[in-house]
């Protein structure tokens, strides 16, 4: 989740379900109300065999480019599994592989695998709430609303009061008739890493999964992003 942003960390999660699992409503997280993602963030966690969710910050999306940030979030919510699994199926057309797992991509695969579904909808819930609160420290660009998507208010908010300390410089923050005479370079703030919830301001390595699992049968092993 995340990948089209303008500012914040790219989130992937890793999800393990009993073959026989149900969970009523889940589908593609795209398709989901905000309210129903949070209802079933709660039921996916409590009914998975095993879940992880991991970000890549923005200085590793800077340095890495976007798609080699998703795949380093991936392999942290892999190593995030306490249950290890013999194949993975991905959400997409690529993927790069990890500790010799078997894999094989899916495209559009959380409209087509339940354990691809609650991935991303994992990924996505806990990426939309980090955001949230990083809109508390920096309200200027409705991060509230957009989740660090290139939104009309976001675009404002960053021609009124400039760049904060988690936008993604190398991305397109503007479109090319507002940037005349916008120095990107020696906009932004001054800021120090604030205790919000989320591994101390840093999202690099943030991991959830269950204390008790029981092992009984396994599907894939599913990463979304």
């Amino acid at each position: 989740a995340g990948r089209g942003p303008l500012a914040g960390p790219v989130c992937a999660a890793a999800v393990i379900l009993n073959i026989d699992t149900k969970i009523e409503g889940l589908n593609d997280s795209k398709k989901l109300t905000e309210k129903k993602r949070e209802q079933l963030f709660d039921i996916i966690k409590e009914k998975a065999v095993a879940y992880s969710i991991a970000f890549a910050s923005v200085d590793e999306i800077e340095e890495l480019n976007i798609l080699g940030a998703t795949f380093l979030a991936m392999q942290r919510a892999v190593k995030g599994l306490k249950v290890s699994s013999d194949f993975a199926i991905i959400d997409g057309n690529r993927f790069k592989p990890y500790e010799k797992i078997p894999s094989q991509t899916v495209v559009k695969g959380d409209g087509k695998y339940l354990s691809i579904a609650a991935a991303s909808i994992l990924a996505k819930t806990y990426r939309d709430d980090y955001m949230m609160a990083q809109h508390q420290l920096y309200p200027h660009y409705a991060w509230d609303k957009n989740a660090g998507y290139p939104t009309k208010a976001h675009r404002e908010g960053i021609i009124k009061h400039g760049i904060s300390p988690i936008h993604r410089r190398t991305f397109t923050l503007l479109p090319e008739e507002d940037l005349f005479g916008f120095d990107f370079w020696s906009t932004g703030f001054d800021f120090e890493c604030v205790d919000t919830g989320f591994g101390n301001g840093n999202p690099v390595d943030v991991v959830i999964r269950p204390e008790d699992i029981k092992v009984d049968t396994l599907s894939p092993l599913t990463l979304a992003f």
